[in-house]
C-alpha cells in the first residue's frame, strides 16, 4: 500500500504543499500577519454623480485604509493608501486633478485618533510615481506642521528611505512598530517605487502592476523592476498586490476605454502573486524586444516620449 502510486502520488502533493507554505513564511518570521478585507465592489464614478462621494474611504483593517477618488471628479480614478503604525501614519500619493484629499486624509486620522485616544498623529506623505494622477493634492501637505513631505524625485527617495544604491537597494519606512520595504521600480517612471507592507502582507505595486494598461516608457528599466520585484517577495506572505488603478473589465482580456468615468463591471483591485510571477515571466521572456503582452487580467504596452 505504501508503495503504491496513489501513495505515492498524495505524499509527493504533500510535500510540494509543505515546501509552499515554508516558502510563504512569514517575514521577518514571527511578526505575524494582519489580514484585512476588501470590498467587492469599488465606487467608481455614476451614473448620477451627484449622488456619488468624492472619495470612498475603504477601512481593509482597522490600521490599513484604501481611499479611491471617484471618476466625478478625475476619470483617472486613483487608490491611494493610508496606513497607521504606533508612532505616525504615511499616506501613499495625493489624488489626480482638482481635489479635497487632505480633508478626507485628516479627517480619517481624527477619527483613528479618536478610537486609539491619540489626540494627534505625526503623518508622513509619500507617491508611488511622479505622475500628475498622484500628486495633484501634494500642495495641500507641503510645510504643515506635523507632516512630513518626500517628493516624488530619487534624490527625495533616497535621502528619506536609505536607498543605496538607487534602483538595485531595498529602502525602509518605519511606521513605529510597523516597518514597509521600499523597493524602486522605474520603468512606467523614473521616480516609481512599491511597498511592502509588512504586517499586511500587501505588496503595493503602483502603476507597474494593476488591472489594466501598463504603461512602460522605459523598456529595459520596467523588465528589470518586474525581476527585481519578484525576487524580493520570494519567501515572503503576499496575501494582496494592490495597485493604484482599476482599467480593466470582470470579462478576460478586456479593459474600458481610457476616459470612462463609470466602470460597473470593472476588475477587482487586488492581484496576487501568482499575477506577479506571470507578469515577471512575460516580461522576461520579451525582455530583448519591447512588445504589447495581453494577459488575462492586464496589458503591457510599450510606449515612447513623454505620458500624454
Amino acid at each position: 500500500m505504501k508503495n503504491s502510486p496513489l501513495f505515492l502520488r498524495a505524499g509527493a502533493a504533500l510535500l510540494a504543499l509543505a515546501g509552499v507554505l515554508w516558502n510563504q513564511q512569514v517575514y521577518p518570521p514571527g511578526e505575524g500577519v494582519q489580514l484585512g478585507r476588501l470590498p467587492h465592489r469599488w465606487i467608481t464614478g455614476g451614473p448620477r454623480c451627484m449622488e456619488v462621494p468624492d472619495w470612498q474611504v475603504h477601512e481593509y483593517n482597522p490600521d490599513f485604509y484604501i481611499l479611491r477618488q471617484s471618476g466625478c471628479t478625475h476619470f483617472e480614478k486613483p487608490f491611494l493608501y493610508l496606513i497607521f503604525g504606533k508612532e505616525k501614519a504615511m499616506l501613499m500619493d495625493t489624488g489626480a486633478g482638482v481635489n479635497d484629499v487632505a480633508r478626507i486624509v485628516f479627517q480619517t486620522i481624527a477619527k483613528w485618533g479618536e478610537r486609539n485616544k491619540r489626540s494627534a498623529m505625526p503623518l508622513l506623505v509619500m507617491h508611488s510615481h511622479a505622475h500628475g494622477d498622484h500628486i495633484a493634492g501634494d500642495k495641500q501637505f507641503q510645510n504643515l506642521p506635523n507632516v512630513t513631505f518626500v517628493a516624488a524625485s530619487v534624490p527625495e527617495l533616497e535621502k528619506a528611505f536609505a536607498i543605496r544604491p538607487y534602483p538595485t537597494g531595498i529602502g525602509l519606512i518605519d511606521l513605529g512598530g510597523r516597518k514597509l520595504d521600499v523597493i524602486p521600480i522605474p520603468g512606467h517612471e523614473d521616480n516609481a517605487v512599491a511597498l511592502y507592507d509588512r504586517q499586511t502582507g500587501i505588496l503595493l505595486s503602483g502603476d507597474n502592476l494593476y488591472p489594466g494598461r501598463l504603461s512602460v516608457r522605459n523598456w529595459d528599466a520596467y523588465v528589470a523592476s518586474a525581476k527585481r520585484l519578484t525576487d524580493f517577495t520570494e519567501g515572503k506572505v503576499i496575501t494582496h498586490v494592490l495597485g493604484t488603478h482599476i482599467e480593466q473589465k470582470r470579462t478576460p482580456f478586456s479593459d474600458y476605454v481610457r476616459g470612462t468615468l463609470y466602470q460597473p463591471e470593472e476588475h477587482e483591485l487586488a492581484l496576487s502573486r501568482g499575477h506577479l510571477l506571470e507578469w515577471n515571466d512575460a516580461l522576461q521572456r520579451s525582455k530583448d524586444k519591447p512588445a504589447l503582452l495581453a494577459m488575462r487580467d492586464f496589458t503591457v504596452i510599450p510606449r515612447q516620449g513623454p505620458r500624454p
